[in-house]
């Protein structure tokens, strides 16, 4: 029964994770993307943290490196990243589909940048090759115009690479610093400083909540990008990590963009195209090599192949 519940929750979460995208595609119709992002982790920190300070004795951080971890958090994952990927989200050329597809470089990205804050573990010639067919699938995604590097959304698509790519460092940073903060409070802390960075940061781009015309629509997009996405599921995440191993928890980043692709399709009439399942596939075999042993040795523990 326990893999069956692992199961459900796995495909809760990546179809939960997959279809934020055009959550937020929906949602940019009305929000300024930064501020967009902005409210929805005011929203989102505040039941984190909520949560945080019912399930733990003591929620607060103590100590510079407890607080350093939760600096990176807020500049790293939560602002640079998610700003970063509503400014790219905003380009009419990105659809759900490829903004996760493109997301689903960060696992690559992790193992890349981990080499470098931890310089005896170097990269085997196939990780190398993996690392590569990561990068190339996102090439791929972008689909270059060498007569215009910023025509067809180009220049969108490199702002999710880069999200992706600050979301991965501060992942690695946030292990390379190896506090005991426990992660409910750290998500916590995370969120609401992250929210008053991208707060400062609309300010100075001139985005305003005067100018947004409120829908059912966009009210939907940010309850199902406030509660469902950020605060359900990163609590499935962190089930989900402890019963699973980062390395089967990462493939929701390979599972995601079928729903991201399909709720696009149902709800944006989105369209994929051979660029974005190309790009993908390209991804994936990245991941696969570069995680090629522990895969292995988590198919043995499964039985499978045996």
């Amino acid at each position: 029964m326990s893999r069956y519940r692992n199961l459900a929750l796995f495909l809760t979460l990546a179809a939960i994770w997959g279809s934020a995208f055009m959550a937020i595609k929906a949602g940019l119709a009305v929000f300024p993307p930064v501020l967009f992002a902005a409210i929805r982790y005011d929203i989102a920190g505040v039941l984190m943290l909520g949560y945080a300070w019912w399930v733990l004795d003591d929620p607060i951080p103590r100590g510079r490196d407890q607080w350093a971890s939760v600096a990176v958090g807020a500049v790293l994952v939560i602002a640079a990243y998610h700003a970063l990927l509503f400014v790219g989200e905003a380009d009419d050329a990105v659809t759900s589909a490829s903004a996760s597809v493109l997301v689903g470089l960060s696992p690559i990205l992790t193992t890349g940048f981990a080499r470098l804050f931890v310089p005896q573990e170097r990269l085997e010639p196939a990780g190398f090759v993996g690392l590569l067919l990561g990068l190339a699938g996102a090439v791929v995604i972008a689909d270059p115009d060498p007569a215009n590097l910023l025509a067809g959304g180009m220049g969108a698509k490199l702002l999710i690479v880069a999200a992706a790519a600050s979301f991965a460092l501060g992942s690695v940073l946030t292990r390379w610093l190896d506090t005991e903060l426990p992660i409910e409070a750290m998500e916590g802390w995370s969120m609401l400083l992250g929210a008053l960075l991208m707060h400062v940061v609309s300010a100075g781009l001139g985005e305003s909540f005067a100018a947004v015309e409120l829908n059912l629509l966009a009210v939907l997009s940010m309850g199902y990008l406030s509660i469902l996405a950020s605060a359900v599921g990163f609590l499935i995440y962190f089930d989900l990590l402890d019963r699973l191993g980062p390395i089967e928890i990462n493939l929701v980043s390979y599972v995601a963009p079928v729903f991201a692709a399909l709720s696009g399709w149902l709800v944006l009439d989105e369209v994929v195209t051979v660029e974005t399942v190309a790009g993908f596939l390209l991804i994936l075999a990245g991941f696969a090599l570069l995680k090629r042993r522990q895969i292995a040795a988590e198919l043995d523990r499964v039985g499978v192949g045996s």
